[in-house]
């Protein structure tokens, strides 16, 4: 069973007298049969608990600083009960403004948060702030060798791949794709293509209808192929209906021992795509392997670059500032002279804005 978790804050321009507002509110409480419970934390004000024989429970806390903050929580997912509570909390609002009038700085109420529910809705950003997507369906959900694989449903942004947690590409994300291939500016006719990830398809379904010699993409997962050929037609088309087209291949296995190899062999592309992770968001320990990853990725793109070829990457959120200045100075220690350009692209399910990176060999 879910949980309705509704939050109401009262923000005002002076001092908070707790007992008062105890007083004022708890025939509210108690028009729902609900019990109170009173903890007086002294200087730091009071916070009070209300319970009903339901399983409903509200906490009200009142900071002596004039912050005053109501939490409640509901087991009933009905419309009755929904109505119910929007009541309570109606009622709650209009007393403190006859009480406080116009000391009341702000008033914020926030739509209910379902917690447990069985389809999540929730994904932080990649600066840590809170997305309520308007899912409605979990279309594909799978446990690969290599990482949880969800494919879920927006009525916004269609089908959107989230891969460990992370959003990754929706239907709706053409820009992502059209932004990681160079935004429009390349001839890709007669070029040989290298893609690292991609997976859902979409950059190698955009570029096969742009003419090129040959397109070679490395995605590790089957899985992911499967669940995207299935679930992302709109994004991929036909072109993981099968591993060969006339003008491209999917290899399915580590983008890192073929690199390896295409360098021994001096094999080398017009342009290599990296789709495979953004960059790491912090430098802290367990984020080393992440960088040592995608430095190792760039070294070995690098190699298998054309003198006059192009790499193309993905970034993060353009909030995320350090982490991007990181990345730059990894590009000042390649094995070879690099210079770079960079794009910041709204990317319409990631609800934030995205950059992203051109690379060439100076």
């Amino acid at each position: 069973m879910a949980v309705q978790h509704y939050i109401l804050d009262f923000k005002l321009t002076a001092a908070a007298d707790g007992r008062f507002i105890l007083k004022e509110l708890l025939p509210i409480f108690q028009g729902r049969e609900m019990t109170e419970t009173i903890h007086d934390l002294a200087d730091h004000g009071f916070l009070a608990t209300y319970t009903d024989k339901h399983g409903s429970v509200a906490s009200l806390r009142i900071h002596p600083h004039g912050l005053v903050t109501l939490d409640f929580q509901s087991c009933g997912e009905n419309d009755c009960e929904q109505i119910a509570l929007d009541h309570l909390l109606d009622k709650v609002e209009g007393k403190m403004k006859d009480l406080f009038k116009d000391c009341i700085e702000r008033i914020k109420r926030l739509p209910a948060i379902l917690r447990g529910g069985t389809i999540d809705r929730y994904w932080p950003t990649a600066d840590h702030r809170l997305v309520e997507y308007d899912i409605d369906e979990v279309v594909y959900s799978v446990d690969s060798p290599y990482q949880n694989i969800k494919i879920l449903h927006s009525m916004q942004f269609g089908n959107i791949l989230i891969l460990n947690g992370d959003v990754n590409l929706a239907e709706s994300d053409l820009p992502y794709t059209q932004a990681i291939m160079g935004s429009g500016k390349e001839d890709y006719t007669g070029k040989e293509v290298l893609i690292l990830g991609g997976g859902d398809g979409g950059i190698l379904y955009e570029l096969v209808q742009l003419k090129p010699k040959m397109v070679t993409m490395v995605e590790i997962d089957q899985m992911v192929i499967d669940g995207c050929q299935k679930h992302m037609r709109k994004t991929c088309g036909d072109v993981l209906d099968n591993l060969k087209g006339d003008c491209y291949q999917i290899l399915v296995e580590d983008c890192v021992p073929l690199l390896k190899r295409y360098a021994e062999e001096g094999r080398t592309f017009d342009y290599v795509i990296n789709d495979l992770t953004a960059v790491p968001i912090s430098t802290s320990p367990e984020e080393d392997s992440t960088w040592d990853f995608l430095r190792l990725i760039l070294d070995l793109s690098m190699k298998v670059l054309k003198p006059a070829g192009k790499y193309f990457t993905q970034g993060n959120c353009v909030n995320l500032t350090e982490a991007l200045a990181l990345y730059e100075e990894q590009l000042g220690r390649l094995y070879c002279p690099v210079d770079f350009s960079k794009e910041i692209v709204c990317v319409p399910s990631y609800m934030e804005l995205w950059v992203f990176y051109t690379v060439w060999k100076k």
